[in-house]
């Protein structure tokens, strides 16, 4: 991704791309956008977030398909922001090599980046990856299609 083309958007603009909305909203913001090509973002976790509440509730872990769906959700904002998207819903249709390698806990903050690998129609794929710091959350491959609500 380039610096020159790049975009940030707090979370206002992000609920204006997506029809997501809490509990389900899981990009805090974007802190860089190349639309139709990839975003790097983040979601701040804490103590309070419902999924801790049951998941492991003496020692709660952010479980993995969500954050494979914050991922999901920031290649959606990616391509939403591309006006040939505008208006449309990006379907979350598989992933690939999905690997889980770190566990993400309250107070955490997860770095997302994706970029899209290809583009064939309404049909698409993104090389995807969250982080804690330095440390690898998990990482994979998302396939999506784009559709009319």
């Amino acid at each position: 991704m380039t610096a020159a083309a790049a975009q940030e958007l707090d979370i206002r603009q992000i609920k204006e791309l997506l029809p997501h909305r809490y509990p389900f909203l899981l990009v805090d913001r974007v802190t860089h956008l190349e639309p139709g090509f990839g975003a790097k973002g983040y979601k701040n976790l804490t103590a309070n977030e419902q999924f801790f509440e049951g998941h492991f509730p003496d020692k709660p872990i952010m479980p993995g398909v969500l954050m494979v769906e914050a991922l999901a959700q920031l290649a959606c904002i990616a391509l939403l922001a591309k006006d040939e998207y505008k208006g449309m819903l990006g379907v979350f249709t598989g992933m690939d090599g999905m690997k889980f390698r770190t566990m993400v806990t309250p107070g955490d903050r997860l770095d997302m980046e994706v970029e899209l690998l290809k583009m064939k129609g309404p049909l698409g794929k993104v090389k995807v990856q969250a982080k804690v710091g330095d440390k690898i959350a998990c990482e994979g491959e998302i396939s999506f299609a784009m559709v009319k609500p």
